[in-house]
């Protein structure tokens, strides 16, 4: 999916950002793209990127480093026009191979609930790995490159 492109959220693309909507049955899972624009505008951790097909706006996704290096992926929306067809899995390989090539990262982590068994089962396939860890009601998986494992 060569034509999946992660741009930066700017004044001419976030109204596009904010319309994305994913299925009904899924928004127990993530928040509206309004309110992960409001974390990497008001924030210091989250920075937003949007995702681009064939110059559409299809989906959303957010990045940020934590303390201890490791780059997170967050608020994975892909709207529901737009759904199984490999949008989301594209999104998450090519953030995660921009982030881990920043110099000092041990590892690309990012967290789901656990009923969101869709989104499990992609990250795990990916090579993310269940650590044990949770973030309020969230399990957290992380990904290191084979080198580091």
């Amino acid at each position: 999916m060569t034509d999946i492109r992660l741009e930066p959220v700017t004044a001419a693309n976030w109204r596009d950002c904010a319309a994305l909507s994913v299925h009904p049955g899924q928004r127990d899972f993530v928040a509206e793209v309004t309110y992960y624009l409001c974390l990497c505008h008001y924030g210091d951790t989250w920075n937003p990127l949007a995702v681009v097909r064939g110059g559409e706006v299809t989906g959303f996704v957010m990045w940020g480093r934590d303390d201890d290096g490791s780059h997170w992926i967050g608020g994975v929306v892909v709207d529901a026009r737009h759904q199984r067809q490999g949008i989301g899995r594209e999104v998450v390989r090519q953030l995660r191979e921009r982030l881990i090539a920043e110099p000092g990262t041990p590892n690309v982590a990012l967290s789901y609930q656990p009923a969101n068994t869709a989104a499990r089962d992609l990250y795990l396939s990916m090579g993310f790995e269940e650590t044990g860890e949770v973030d309020d009601d969230e399990v957290i998986a992380r990904w290191k490159p084979a080198d580091f494992r």
